[in-house]
């Protein structure tokens, strides 16, 4: 082998066309093909040695060639639980032609088992166990799995990923992460497995040194702080924002920011004054019950410490506006699920609320309790295309549940029904624009991405008004609604209203799929999966 020509082959799997983070029809507004690049891949591509070429082929936005496969020596692959239909292909499709394939990422780290055929499985996270895989190549080793150990990859050796290999016309967003980990213990969660209950943070000079590289690179607009939770080491994240926010005065706010956290953020106003002076814009929160003891059992009882509509309005009060997920089918919930949950989403005035069914994640705790209960669906962690898996939205339940399981498909249709109802969205919409208190950078229009935002905003409007027609009321409503009350705050209305272009037929989408397994499991068609033998 000629090292000096090694050729090796990103390969990002395609996700599953039925998921809610798909914005499918929002993208094309843009004028992109996916809301986000594989940030995981393009880190991993700037770990290999100086000599080895890479090239990247996202499936989500390009079609593999003959030529790609014909080019490369070896094929990086791998990602999330929704991507595992399309990773198996890939491997086999490698596996045919006798190209080395590598798998790594969450859902091979979480379920290596399914992934035996490939010629080397890296598993976890990738600073801890990256070198280790190039020496045995280097050695003239052909197969292997190589894990690392738990918790303990040194972030700060991250190299600044290769977003070279983007074209960022295909992309809403670009991604970059500051930490890893979260110090909370839901029992559905996956990330305390794979990431730890201690967040570990880059530097300063790491993160400025990414945004330099997009920078250079010619990138301007929405960048995604991909943290598991980003305020999970608030020492850290506080040192950091000021370094954010000089940055951003010296770049003519190039960069408009989002994140994901957990609700707590609202009970610091230090906090929440530095993220809206470094134009962080939305935050993507987990509420997932407004019920009390579904909370304390799910062991989110963070939640259960203060008043959730009150802490949401707090985050607005900073002109950063709430991303909300919501889950149906704990244990603990009663035959209210559906009302409360409408209920709060509507009080807290949150427009964008990612609610799915519960899913036993491989991993956690909660797959770990199902499963010694005797209540866990055999083979729950396996999917094939024909299995239609989308994500939780319209796939799970992968276990026997408590209460009935048609009255959580039915509790579970009537919320999407309802608060992605036309009306119901763009009035919460309006009740967020009221809301927003557009302070400083937050408050401009103006900036180094206005250009693509003026663009963006004729093309709303066009679309709006002559293409999807259903919602040409509402749409008009809430843009001179919020143009007479608080003009400041036009910008992240017209962004939730673009999203509303994928969630509106989305949702409708979902409740047909809802309804079509009511009457599966009416009928008898569905009956109960063979389940993992209790311990």
């Amino acid at each position: 082998m000629n090292t000096q020509t090694f050729h090796v082959l990103l390969l990002y799997p395609r996700f599953t066309a039925g998921s809610f983070w798909n914005y499918g029809a929002t993208c094309e507004l843009v004028g992109a093909k996916y809301p986000a690049p594989p940030l995981g891949l393009i880190t991993v591509a700037a770990m290999l040695p100086k000599a080895w070429n890479a090239r990247l082929v996202d499936r989500n936005t390009d079609d593999l060639t003959d030529a790609d496969l014909e080019w490369a020596d070896m094929v990086f692959t791998g990602g999330m639980l929704p991507q595992q239909a399309d990773t198996l292909k890939m491997v086999a499709k490698c596996k045919k032609i006798g190209v080395p394939v590598v798998v790594g990422g969450p859902d091979a780290t979480s379920s290596p088992e399914i992934y035996e055929s490939a010629d080397f499985r890296v598993l976890g996270e990738a600073e801890g166990i990256f070198g280790k895989f190039i020496e045995a190549w280097e050695r003239g080793e052909r197969s292997g799995t190589f894990s690392a150990e738990k918790f303990k990859a040194d972030v700060t050796t991250t190299p600044v990923p290769r977003f070279d290999l983007l074209n960022f016309k295909n992309y809403v967003q670009v991604n970059v992460q500051f930490s890893r980990g979260c110090p909370f213990t839901c029992e559905f969660c996956d990330i305390i497995e794979l990431y730890g209950r201690r967040p570990r943070t880059k530097t300063s000079a790491q993160m400025l040194a990414e945004l330099d590289r997009l920078y250079e690179l010619g990138y301007r607009g929405h960048v995604d702080f991909v943290d598991d939770n980003l305020i999970g080491n608030k020492k850290a994240v506080k040192a950091f924002l000021p370094d954010l926010i000089e940055w951003q005065k010296k770049h003519n706010n190039a960069f408009e920011m989002s994140t994901e956290a957990s609700l707590n953020l609202a009970d610091d106003n230090a906090l929440l004054d530095m993220m809206q002076q470094a134009r962080f814009f939305s935050v993507f929160i987990g509420i997932e019950s407004p019920d009390p003891d579904v909370l304390v059992a799910a062991q989110k009882k963070q939640n259960t410490r203060r008043d959730i509509s009150k802490s949401v309005h707090r985050i607005y009060d900073a002109g950063i506006w709430v991303l909300a997920g919501f889950i149906v089918g704990f244990d603990e919930e009663s035959d209210h699920v559906a009302k409360e949950i409408s209920a709060l989403i509507e009080e807290a005035a949150i427009p964008v609320s990612m609610t799915g069914l519960l899913f036993a994640l491989p991993t956690t705790q909660l797959t770990r309790r199902l499963e010694r209960e005797g209540r866990l669906h055999a083979g729950f962690d396996q999917f094939d295309e024909d299995d239609g898996f989308g994500d939780q939205c319209t796939s799970g339940l992968n276990f026997e549940t408590k209460r009935d399981r048609i009255a959580i498909l039915t509790d579970y249709r009537d919320i999407v029904d309802k608060i992605y109802a036309p009306e119901a969205y763009f009035r919460r919409v309006r009740k967020v624009g009221d809301m927003l208190n557009m302070r400083g950078e937050n408050g401009t229009l103006l900036g180094a991405g206005f250009g693509h935002d003026l663009k963006m905003f004729g093309k709303l409007i066009w679309s709006m008004t002559f293409t999807n027609t259903t919602y040409r009321g509402p749409f008009w409503r809430t843009l001179i609604h919020t143009a007479l009350y608080n003009f400041r705050a036009i910008k992240p209305v017209m962004m939730m209203i673009a999203l509303y272009v994928h969630l509106g037929p989305f949702s409708r989408y979902v409740v047909r799929q809802i309804d079509t397994q009511i009457a599966e499991v009416e009928s008898g068609e569905w009956t109960t999966p063979e389940l993992v033998a209790a311990e």
